[in-house]
């Protein structure tokens, strides 16, 4: 067995990001621990425990039990103690933490106050087990949006959407249409990168429905570019996949402001499927001649 101390600093930087990349969130005890056989010894000193537990104490004095039969105060099971308050699991969001998130998201009037407010904002459990909260960015000078679904590792260590290989990709997606970063708001469905990388719950993706569409109310973009799934499906309200749903052109809705959107796949999709990347193309032009008319004929 290979032992950190036997490795070179190359390859232990190399292994922490493979680990990283596979959603580890912390490492383990330093010695290793035999979990099989501890859970043997524990089964086995359970079933000693229990015969004696079960034997009647038929020696012991007959006690008087006051009331209806309920044990004296001192013998009666003490009542469950409840997780301090800061110190409990994270809260499922429910109804009350969905009205916070969309009284939060309307009282922003600008996308850097959309920002702060999300940051502030405490009634979601993703956000505990993130460590940066992503949202709108860029001049979105060429009144484009890029929404993809939720934030990466690499996204949650940067502080930014699209980063990594699929945000290297990305970047040269755009530069085909003529387009960049800095022309274009970049932002995500989700601002906080689930643990592991799973995918949302349904209440999760309810109380962060309100911080995506005000970005949206706020960019107020003449067209959106929907990348993968889960983005898709969560702003056309389809369950079909992104084969199904990209490449048509359709209308979402946000706090008042109806926008353009089409939907395409994913940069991490077309880096693990290098042959989907001429449907991504024929998208991109399609979408790049809705944002400038004539350019491509």
């Amino acid at each position: 067995m290979i032992q950190a101390r036997d490795m070179s600093s190359a390859e232990l930087a190399a292994l922490l990001a493979f680990h990283a990349e596979a959603g580890v969130e912390w490492l383990g005890e330093d010695d290793p621990i035999d979990r099989i056989a501890a859970f043997a010894a524990e089964k086995a000193a359970r079933q000693v425990a229990r015969p004696a537990a079960d034997t009647p104490a038929t020696n012991a004095p007959a006690r008087s039990l006051p009331g209806r039969g309920a044990p004296p105060p001192s013998e009666r099971q003490p009542a469950r103690a409840q997780p301090a308050q800061g110190s409990a699991l994270p809260a499922i969001p429910d109804e009350n933490a969905i009205a916070e998130a969309r009284f939060a998201a309307e009282s922003a009037r600008s996308l850097a106050e959309l920002k702060t407010a999300i940051e502030a904002f405490t009634s979601c459990n993703l956000k505990t087990s993130a460590r940066s909260t992503i949202t709108a960015e860029g001049a979105g000078t060429a009144g484009i949006m890029v929404i993809g679904p939720m934030p990466n590792a690499d996204d949650d260590r940067e502080g930014q959407a699209f980063s990594g290989r699929a945000g290297l990709l990305l970047d040269r997606m755009l530069s085909a249409i003529g387009q960049s970063r800095e022309s274009a708001t970049i932002t995500t469905v989700i601002p906080w990168r689930p643990p592991g990388d799973r995918m949302p719950s349904g209440p999760e993706t309810a109380i962060c429905r309100p911080f995506i569409e005000r970005q949206i109310a706020l960019a107020e973009p003449r067209l959106v570019l929907v990348l993968g799934n889960f983005a898709a499906r969560f702003f056309f309200g389809e369950t079909g996949t992104i084969h199904a749903l990209r490449g048509k052109w359709r209308e979402i809705g946000a706090g008042g402001h109806t926008v353009q959107a089409m939907a395409t796949l994913h940069p991490q999709e077309l880096l693990a499927a290098p042959a989907s990347k001429a449907l991504a193309w024929m998208d991109l032009l399609a979408f790049s001649e809705r944002v400038n008319p004539g350019q491509n004929g």
